[in-house]
């Protein structure tokens, strides 16, 4: 990939339902310097979501056919047949805006985005008070059924062991305290944009 300057990235990951989408739209918001990278995914849409917005949606095959195109920073099978994805064009679309690049990534995608841009990321784990906790949030959503819902979990189990991968940990209990705790850091660390 061709890059004109050394643009500032921010990658989010976190297990599902831990509220890391919920602090990136936060932020998203908030700053109009940041610009979210979307994702492609082999899954089907949940809830509400729309091709282009969340994700962009593909079969498998489309998505295979832009893993042989080489099209892909990187991408993961998360679950048999269920693929995610970061696109080249997304990441050069907003390099060429000036922007800062905003990921919202499962956490094996958080730590390959991280090894592959090194020092010019910033990379933040949000951590669900427990995987109790979790579970709860995943059940009220409504969005999955049951066995989803304890797959996710024991993935979650996992992805928790990652968290010393990531630059900064932060911790979700309060909703508003860890949405602070973001504000803190973008403009602790984006300082130069915030003007």
């Amino acid at each position: 990939m061709s890059q004109q300057r050394d643009p500032n990235i921010l990658i989010f990951s976190a297990p599902s339902g831990s509220g890391k989408s919920t602090v990136v739209n936060y932020l998203l918001e908030r700053y109009h310097f940041l610009e979210f990278s979307v994702s492609a995914t082999s899954r089907g849409p949940r809830g509400n979501e729309q091709n282009g917005k969340e994700y962009f949606f593909l079969s498998v095959e489309e998505f295979r056919s832009k893993i042989e195109s080489g099209d892909f920073i990187e991408y993961e099978e998360v679950y048999e047949g269920v693929y995610y994805g970061t696109l080249k064009s997304e990441v050069e679309r907003i390099w060429a805006r000036n922007g800062v690049v905003v990921f919202d990534v499962d956490v094996v995608g958080g730590v390959n985005l991280k090894k592959i841009f090194g020092k010019q990321a910033l990379s933040v784990f949000i951590q669900p008070p427990s995987v109790k906790a979790l579970k709860e949030r995943l059940i009220a959503r409504g969005t999955d059924d049951l066995v989803s819902i304890e797959k996710r979990v024991a993935k979650a189990e996992v992805e928790l062991t990652f968290r010393s991968k990531f630059d900064i940990v932060l911790v979700n209990d309060k909703l508003e305290e860890c949405l602070e705790e973001s504000v803190k850091l973008v403009e602790n660390n984006f300082a130069k944009y915030c003007k």
